[in-house]
């Protein structure tokens, strides 16, 4: 049930527009109706319990992120330019190198020259 929605309000729109469309939702592996009171509230209950366990996942990663941090690890991928070559490519670029010379010449996307232009 957890893949059904990616959080508890999300959820409970989906059992509502069900329900204004009098359609009952069966979910067969937990033994679950909304046809009635009961597995309305287990499915409620179920959706909550699964919402609180994605918060607590993301607390947990973004501890991890933190405490990986603080032991200086770093993310992302390295840059594929020295400084010197990206200082080279701005001196390029501010004399009118095209965009498509510079990506050849570098080996770079179009999203990255203007990056390293950034």
């Amino acid at each position: 049930m957890d893949r059904l929605a990616h959080s508890t309000l999300y959820l409970c729109q989906i059992a509502d527009e069900l329900q204004r469309k009098n359609v009952n939702l069966q979910v067969l592996a937990q033994n679950i109706n909304t046809g009635d009171a009961t597995g309305r509230l287990l499915f409620n209950m179920l959706g909550a319990i699964a919402q609180f366990e994605t918060e607590i996942r993301a607390e947990r990663q973004m501890d991890g992120i933190q405490k990986a941090k603080e032991r200086g690890v770093s993310f992302g991928r390295k840059k594929k330019l020295t400084r010197e070559q990206s200082d080279q490519l701005r001196r390029r670029r501010e004399q009118g190198e095209l965009i498509k010379i510079l990506m050849k010449d570098y080996n770079l996307s179009k999203a990255s020259v203007y990056r390293y232009l950034g």
